[in-house]
């Protein structure tokens, strides 16, 4: 009982930072990490724990919470790939999409090969974690602000070849492992060509499949990863538009209400407050706090640089600071490698305290604010989170 009044305490408090943030003009991402990274350990410290006598396994042990857990996380994952899957290359959304893809994870990969003393395919997520860019959070970000239409569809394509190589790249990464373990989720990608052929043509049924499969997939541990973007190309192929099941409105409580404050509190609970980054000394944690925020900031310099200015008078700090913006796709991200133990709490609670900092720097410059009259309602494919 104490621990379903736990999850309830937690989704009220979301709620709460989330209209104390409105107030101030704080997009929903924003005040969600804020209460995340700084108020819940805090809570878990100085009442849970003790006066509970509950910790973060207790708190994700029930088989009711993994099953909402696993919705949250088959909804989010779904619709950052179905963001990925609607790109349009442009050619200087390409060149800006390079550097700052290759700098900060040219970065990672240096930071765990020599700084934290990893290998394998922890290196290549903490190089992807470096690089990756929020789709969503930039996309609330621009139209707070009300950046020019081209300008923002350059940079929201930018971060969409970012993020599209990211996830591919990890797919990619966990299967070389286990090869075996790949042939489930690539039939169920398959699923929807003798679907198609078959005769069926409702986007919107391919689309709650696609969730279904994604909430299998995360149930039984198998790559949903791979799942999930060779789902969608086949889709692609038969040019079968991604239509996620519900209203966008709908859609977008849910995330926000329910599912986002699951990924950041399932990730949070399970840190040891009284430890949580004695793991790392304090060259270590300075390193992962700066160098994926200079990196990337680096490598969008450098973009910039390269592509042509999207209109005249642009600012290449401004824009640099926009493409570093973390965010929500981070936090799926590294939730994801929790979950299947290729980082560990202390190093997820570290990369946390980061992905905030990054996508609080537009803010302290001060571009934060939304109009508190008019709220932007985003349309697909950048869900308002």
């Amino acid at each position: 009982m104490t621990v379903l009044l736990f999850w309830a305490l937690a989704l009220l408090l979301f709620a709460l930072a989330c209209a104390l943030g409105k107030r101030v003009g704080l997009i929903p991402i924003v005040s969600q990490l804020l209460l995340a990274t700084l108020a819940l350990p805090l809570l878990m410290l100085l009442w849970i724990e003790p006066h509970w006598q509950l910790d973060g396994a207790m708190l994700v042990a029930p088989s009711w919470f993994k099953t909402l857990y696993g919705c949250s996380f088959a909804l989010l994952l779904g619709h950052i790939l179905a963001d990925v899957a609607e790109l349009r290359i442009d050619r200087e959304a390409l060149k800006l999409a390079v550097p700052s893809f290759l700098v900060p994870f040219s970065c990672g990969l240096a930071c765990a090969l020599w700084l934290l003393d990893q290998g394998g395919l922890t290196a290549l997520a903490l190089g992807l974690v470096f690089a990756i860019t929020a789709i969503p959070v930039l996309y609330l970000y621009l139209r707070a602000i009300d950046y020019p239409p081209a300008a923002s569809r350059r940079l929201l394509q930018a971060a969409i070849l970012i993020d599209l190589a990211c996830w591919l790249l990890l797919g990619l990464g966990q299967g070389s492992l286990q090869p075996g373990s790949l042939a489930w989720p690539l039939l169920a990608a398959a699923l929807p060509l003798p679907l198609h052929f078959a005769g069926l043509r409702a986007p919107r049924v391919y689309g709650a499949l696609f969730l279904v499969l994604l909430f299998v997939a995360e149930h039984y541990r198998l790559n949903a990863l791979v799942f999930g973007i060779g789902y969608l190309a086949c889709l692609a192929w038969l040019k079968v538009p991604v239509r996620m099941p519900l209203p966008e409105a709908w859609s977008r409580r849910l995330q926000q209400g329910m599912a986002v404050p699951l990924i950041l509190t399932y990730g949070v609970v399970q840190i040891d407050v009284h430890h949580a980054l004695q793991g790392f000394d304090a060259l270590q944690l300075a390193a992962l706090l700066a160098l994926p925020i200079a990196s990337k900031l680096l490598g969008n310099w450098l973009g910039l640089c390269w592509a042509a200015p999207s209109f005249p008078g642009a600012s290449k700090w401004r824009e640099s600071l926009l493409l570093n913006i973390r965010g929500l796709s981070e936090i799926v991200f590294l939730n994801l490698l929790l979950q299947q133990g290729l980082i560990g709490p202390a190093l997820y609670f570290a990369l946390m305290l980061m992905s905030l900092v990054a996508t609080l720097m537009p803010a302290m410059a001060g571009l934060h604010r939304i109009p508190l009259n008019t709220v932007p309602t985003p349309r697909r494919p950048h869900a308002e989170l």
